[in-house]
């Protein structure tokens, strides 16, 4: 995912970025190459908030909708003001744009896993008490913004999809609810959005997101009962992420409408050709969900039998 703003909003080591025009241009190669290959690429968008990687500087404070800490850094941003929030929605939009600029074939907005529009969603780390958090409709708030801002300038047939969080993994009240989250999709479909990824989970919750040892049918498809429910709520392409292996899993997937898509990240970073492999009969992705790939020096499968 590419951030949106400099420097606060970079999320990990070496992450690509889409914050000035200057990055325009690499897209476009990019997208290019995508589309030699009968593809289409869509770029998501974030901001890191409070979920600072490994490399942050200790002179910068990272910035989020309240001054909460976060448990895997020990780092406690500060709350942004009105101000910083407006900027950010200008930033969003601004990214959208270079992205439509630079032939992307659509952008998502990540509000899943802790980042900085996920976490002005959730209760736990957006406790504000001005017009931008509290009640469902003001934690929402910049999510309205970016995209009624957002979705005129880029156009109403460009595709905008979001990324959102079903779950925050955390138990007992005060935390984001699944209801929560369905009306938030009617919201969001409502401001002109295209598609909804679900996903969940949280950097300070394990066992949650990216799970471990995905090795048995039963374990795959952890996001399907939300997914359900976001689809029986709105009338765009719900698309299913989480521990997707076996290709029967994911025809079931669509067949039962649970979902109208599926997305895979770990078991592509295995196998590139994965799609290959199944129209030639490979029925399961080697995929051990091992989260080696999540290494800090690069983004590859470290398995040494991967196919």
């Amino acid at each position: 995912h590419a951030y949106v703003q400099h420097p606060l909003g970079r999320a990990s080591v070496n992450q690509n970025a889409i914050y000035d025009d200057r990055f325009i241009e690499g897209y476009r190669r990019l997208a290019d190459a995508v589309h030699v290959e009968g593809a289409a690429l869509v770029l998501q968008i974030s901001h890191a908030g409070r979920q600072t990687p490994q490399d942050w500087p200790t002179d910068q404070v990272p910035v989020a909708p309240s001054a909460v800490r976060e448990g895997t850094t020990g780092r406690t941003p500060r709350a942004l003001t009105e101000a910083e929030i407006w900027s950010l929605i200008d930033a969003y939009v601004a990214a959208m744009v270079r992205a439509k600029a630079a032939g992307c074939d659509g952008v998502q907005l990540h509000i899943a896993h802790g980042y900085l529009l996920s976490a002005f969603l959730s209760p736990y780390t957006n406790r504000r008490t001005d017009a931008w958090g509290g009640s469902l409709e003001n934690r929402c708030r910049i999510l309205r913004e970016i995209l009624i801002r957002g979705r005129p300038v880029v156009g109403e047939s460009y595709p905008v999809l979001v990324k959102i969080n079903s779950t925050d993994g955390f138990a007992g009240a005060g935390y984001l609810t699944l209801a929560d989250v369905v009306a938030t999709a009617r919201g969001l479909v409502e401001w002109g959005v295209s598609a909804i990824e679900v996903s969940g989970g949280h950097r300070e919750v394990k066992g949650v997101m990216s799970r471990p040892k995905v090795l048995e049918v039963e374990q795959e498809a952890y996001f399907a009962d939300a997914a359900r429910a976001v689809k029986a709520a709105v009338n765009v392409p719900v698309i299913l992420v989480g521990g997707l292996r076996s290709l029967s899993v994911m025809e079931g997937v669509v067949a039962s409408a649970t979902a109208d898509l599926v997305a895979l990240s770990r078991p592509f970073v295995s196998e590139p050709d994965l799609v290959n492999r199944f129209r030639a009969g490979q029925v399961r992705a080697a995929c051990a969900s091992c989260n080696a790939c999540f290494n800090p020096a690069g983004l590859r499968c470290r398995r040494p039998d991967t196919p």
